[in-house]
C-alpha cells in the first residue's frame, strides 16, 4: 500500500491514491491542485522521509466540491447577569480526490485505478 504525507492549511495528512478528503478552503483553485509540501512517502518495503519537505515530490489532486459543514453553535453565557450571546459558525472546506503521487525524481509514485482504466 503506497502512502504519502501533506501539508496544506496548517494540518497534516496522511493519504493514498484515489483517497478522497475534506481540507481547509483552497481559494482561486482550478480542476487540477498540486501539493508540493510533501513530509513523506513510502509502501511497505521503503520509507522517503524529508526534513521537512521532500523536494520534487508532489501530490496531484482533483477539485471534487467546495462547500460549507454543518452549524457550529457557540453560546456564551454569564449567570444571573441577564448577559447571554449566540453565534453560529459554518466552516468552509474543499473536496478533494487524490489522483497521483509522484516521488522525488518526478515520476510516478502511485496512480488512482480509475486513471488507470480511462487510459487504458
Amino acid at each position: 500500500m503506497t502512502f504519502a504525507v501533506f501539508q496544506t492549511g496548517g494540518k497534516q495528512y496522511k493519504v493514498k491514491a484515489s483517497d478522497i478528503l475534506k481540507i481547509e478552503r483552497l481559494k482561486d483553485v482550478k480542476d487540477k491542485i498540486e501539493f508540493n509540501d510533501v513530509l513523506a512517502y513510502g509502501d511497505d518495503n521503503n520509507l522517503e522521509v524529508g526534513a521537512p519537505f521532500v523536494k520534487g515530490a508532489k501530490i496531484e489532486a482533483q477539485l471534487v466540491k467546495n462547500g460549507k459543514n454543518r452549524t457550529v453553535l457557540v453560546f456564551k453565557k454569564r449567570r444571573r447577569q441577564n448577559s447571554r450571546r449566540k453565534n453560529g459558525h459554518r466552516q468552509q472546506y474543499s473536496l478533494i480526490k487524490i489522483n497521483k503521487i509522484f516521488n522525488k525524481d518526478g515520476s510516478i509514485f502511485a496512480e488512482a485505478s480509475e486513471m488507470k482504466e480511462k487510459t487504458k
